[in-house]
This record gives structure tokens, sequence and C-alpha cells, in this order.
């Protein structure tokens, strides 16, 4: 049986055809980018940065069977996994706040 664990810091939602939502529950698990910001030059007295990122930290190892909902930069910078998933096809409520989406997209 496949399970799926939500590694993200709020819980998921997937919105099924007939409204129907199934719920993704945060883990407390949460795999993050190790980043380093810096400063590479100044536009009108404004320091412009940018941001490199590192190793992944926190990614549990993969496990037969099981997936991970993480975010789409911890998919990408972790292209040889086939287990993570990020959430795809957002739903938006009458006022353009997420509350879920139709699929998950993976790697």
């Amino acid at each position: 049986m496949t399970h799926i664990i939500n590694c993200t810091p709020h819980d998921v939602n997937i919105i099924n055809e007939a409204g129907a939502v199934i719920t993704f529950p945060k883990s407390g698990v949460v795999p993050r980018l190790k980043q380093e910001t810096q400063i590479v030059g100044n536009l009108n007295g404004i320091p412009v940065t940018e941001t490199v990122f590192g190793e992944t930290q926190e990614l549990p190892a993969p496990v037969e069977g099981v997936f991970l909902i993480v975010s789409r930069l911890v998919m990408s910078a972790n292209q040889n996994r086939q287990d993570l998933l990020v959430p795809n096809d957002v739903v938006r409520d009458e006022s353009g706040n997420i509350i879920g989406c139709r699929s998950f997209a993976r790697n």
C-alpha cells in the first residue's frame, strides 16, 4: 500500500472532481534547502541580493511505497528522487486564497 507523508508546514487539501476534500495533515518534518544571501550590488542606495541554495536539510531517506509532499524548491533540488510530490493545479476561493489542489506533480 502506498503511504503519503506531508512534509510541508501546512495541511495539504486535495479536492476531487466531486468537490470532496482529502486532507494530508502536516507531519512536523519540513525539509528545507540551506541558503545564503549575498549582496551583489547596489541600486540607488538599496542593496541588491542574490540567494544561493545549498544542500537539502531534514529530507527523510526514500522508503519503498512512501511518497513525501514537499515544496517545489526541495523537489527541484532533488531531481534524482522519484518519491517527492508537490501540490499542483491549485484551487482558490472567491477571494483568491488557495484552499487546496486537484493533483500532485513529481520529478
